[in-house]
Order: structure tokens, then sequence, then C-alpha cells
């Protein structure tokens, strides 16, 4: 197929040309085929003293077959992750295959009575790199909680007393989507009680080890072990010594053959719990009662405080996330329950789908950031003053993580990753205008 010429003037290459100007232009070409952008050179001809007319050549090249060009773009509205359902387990974080195949390669290296290669910390020794982060994330941790407990003296919160629901907003919202007991006497409303910090954070604990390869803990021995956040041990064991909650620093590594520890790096006893707990020392980074703790702020410092949490708030879901790259931290499949440890405990707690087959086992596999620290998605409101949200407008509106809708709404700037699950370009229309939409 012949290229569609702009001008009829032709362009010898045996002349020496000298270009006066270039400019791009897009050629009128076939659809069928893809061409690459066209060159327009006027060109202002001269050779051996005489002048020849301006002429026009458009240059255009097919691209090469399986090149393709896509424009990097930001997602203007973005879904939430999909709810997984209670009656399955949950999605392996890392696909099964590469499960098996790691364990295949253990066994057949215990066969052959060769020691596992480990490397810190599944050695038992510290990563130095991490231990900075480790107290950065639990200072931001601790200043997470202080913000929000006063925040929340100012930003009402409200909690759903037979769901896990929460609404940040003057009043709550009249979504009927709850879940929890005697729903369809009440029409799947909820039942709205004033919210804590623990609404917004949610709590997830795990139990403290002294000694995470040390003996495992049995069900008949759960009352022997303090439970601490979760995001508080993953701390601990990367290097933050808290004097009531010690924990084994290694100068030798462990020796592993298979799935078998056959040198701990020596004998060391473990001191008692009772010893040295302290219930008064978990106030300063638990969520229980915060709000009796630290007093109403002023409304002038408002949006410093909010500010402040939210950029606490993004360091501790960082630095959560570049720890768990490192340090072993599991969850059971089909519960809330996590460990943050190489090998998930013995205790027989959960009362998930189908908990009888298992005898109350957990079934551990590796952990995500989200289970360790939760988004706590809550629907974004664009007027926290003005009347509740609909249940018929609720395709409409956005969502977004608790901590964040506090945040704003007492004056926080919204990070960008936010802004599109929170649909913030959609106009909300009336109720009757929204049954008119197809």
């Amino acid at each position: 197929m012949g290229l569609p010429l702009l001008s009829s003037a032709l362009w010898d290459p045996s002349h020496n040309c000298v270009s006066s100007s270039v400019e791009f232009i897009r050629p009128l070409l076939s659809a069928s085929k893809s061409y690459s952008l066209g060159l327009k050179f006027n060109c202002q001809q001269f050779c051996k003293g005489r002048s020849k007319l301006p002429g026009v050549l458009v240059c255009a090249s097919r691209r090469p077959k399986g090149t393709v060009w896509r424009r990097k773009t930001l997602p203007q509205n973005e879904d939430l992750p999909p709810i997984l359902p209670k009656n399955k387990k949950k999605p392996y974080p890392i696909p099964f295959k590469e499960i098996k195949q790691a364990g295949r390669e253990d066994r057949k290296l215990a066969h052959m009575g060769i020691e596992k290669p480990l490397e810190p910390p599944k050695n038992g020794l510290l990563v130095p790199d991490l231990v900075p982060v480790a107290y950065e994330v639990f200072d931001a941790w601790k200043l997470l909680i202080e913000g929000l407990a006063q925040l929340l003296h100012v930003i009402p919160a409200h909690g759903c007393s037979e769901c896990s629901e929460v609404h940040v907003a003057q009043t709550g919202h009249h979504i009927r989507d709850c879940s929890g007991t005697n729903g369809r006497q009440r029409r799947s409303s909820h039942a709205w009680v004033k919210g804590s910090v623990n609404d917004i954070l949610v709590p997830i604990e795990s139990y403290h080890l002294f000694d995470p390869f040390g003996r495992r803990i049995k069900h008949d021995t759960r009352f022997e072990y303090d439970r601490i956040p979760a995001v508080v041990e993953l701390c601990i064991q990367a290097g933050v010594d808290i004097p009531e909650y010690p924990s084994r620093r290694r100068t030798n590594p462990i020796r592993m053959l298979g799935r078998r520890v056959i040198d701990r790096g020596g004998n060391l006893e473990e001191p008692k719990p009772w010893r040295f707990a302290d219930p008064s020392s978990l106030n300063d980074f638990d969520t229980y009662r915060a709000s009796e703790r630290f007093p109403r702020p002023s409304l002038s410092d408002l949006p410093k405080i909010a500010q402040e949490t939210m950029s606490a708030y993004e360091t501790v879901k960082k630095g959560v996330k570049k720890l768990m790259r490192k340090y072993t931290v599991k969850a059971c499949g089909y519960c809330t329950e996590v460990h943050v440890g190489p090998w998930g405990h013995n205790a027989k707690l959960c009362g998930a789908f189908k908990h009888q087959w298992r005898d109350g086992k957990h079934g551990w596999q590796d952990a995500t950031v989200d289970e360790v620290f939760p988004p706590n998605y809550v629907w974004h409101v664009r007027d926290p003053r003005g009347p509740p949200l609909a249940s018929a407008l609720r395709r409409y509106y956005g969502k977004a993580p608790a901590v964040v809708e506090v945040c704003m709404q007492a004056g926080a700037q919204i990070p960008e990753e936010y802004k599109p699950m929170m649909r913030l370009d959609i106009i909300i229309p009336d109720t009757e205008e929204a049954r008119m939409i197809a």
C-alpha cells in the first residue's frame, strides 16, 4: 500500500540539504496497519549555488511486531479487595507449588545429611539494618494510638454492636448491610453505639515469646504467655528492647536439618512471665481505653495532630511491610489469629469453618500485611454533618481506611494512593435521580 504524500515535491537524497524546521505530524494511514509517527521536514535545499522549492517529506515506518505501547495512567476509581467467604480457606500468599517445591528441597538436603542454609533472621540472629526500622515503627505505633485517642474526642465514630461495621460521621449511616445476629428482625439495619480506638485500629494480638525458636506454645500452657499487639511483637523480635517483655538475642546461629532444629545456639533459661510482666507497662502501646489517657485537644491543634497521625499510620504500614519481608509471621487460614515467629502455636482456639475436623487447631500459613495491620475500610463521607448515607446510593460511595477517614475529617491531607478508592470525582445523585440511571 502506497503512503499518502502531503506534497508532490520530491526529495532527492543526492542533494545536500539544510533543514530550517522540523515538526511532528501524524500521517493519515490505514487503520488496519500500525505505523509510527511521521516526520515533516521543511527543507530549503541548496545544491551548488542553485536553490529549489521547499520540499515536504513524510517518513512513516511500521512498528516491529510484538511491541505494545501502553500509556501509564493512574486509576481514577479503584474497587476494594473482595471480601473472602468465611466457609472457605484463605488463599495462600505464596503459590502452593512454590511451597511444595521448597519442601522437596528441604527433604532432599535432610536425606543427604546436609544442613539447611539459613541467613538472618531465619537463623535466629538480628538483621542490623532493620533494627532502626523496628524502633521507627514502634515509636510511630505509640504516636498513632495517642493521635487517634485525641482525635476521637472531636471526630465522632460509631460502631455496630452486632457486627464489625464502623462509621465515622455525626450519625450512623442507613445502609442495610448488617450481618450480625437478629439481622432479620432489624431488616439488616445496624445498631450503632459510640466507637473507640479499638473500632478504628482493629486489635490484632499475638503471644509474646522470649525465644521464637524455643518451645512451642501448647494448649495447656497458653496462659503462661502474654498477649500483646502483633505489631509490637514484630518490633520486639526485630530488635526493639522493652524491659517488661524481654527477648533472647542470640550470638550463635541455630542449625537445622530439614525441619528439625539440631542446635539452638546454646541453652538459656527462659524467665518466668510473672517475674517481669506489668499490666501498666502495656498502656503505652495498647489501644485499650486509650481515650481516657489522653485529653481533648484544642480546635487549633486539630489539623496538626491529624497530619502527624496520618504520617504515623503511613510509617507503621510501610515499616511492617519492610519487616515482614525478612521476619516470619504466620496467620490462620480460617480465622484472624496471628503468630509472630517461624512456627505457629499449638493452642486449639480456632472456631472458624470446620474447626471440628482440625480439633480446633489453626491452619497456619504465611501472613500478609493486611492481616497483621488491617486497614479496616469504612464508607467515605464527604459531608460529616450532612444527611446519612442512603442504602439506594451505596454504589456511588467510596471507602477508605478508618484512620485515613478520621484524619481527613480532622483536617489532614489525603494521600494520593487512597483517592481512587474514595471516588472523589463521582457526583452523588439524589435518590430520585438514581432511579432514572440505568
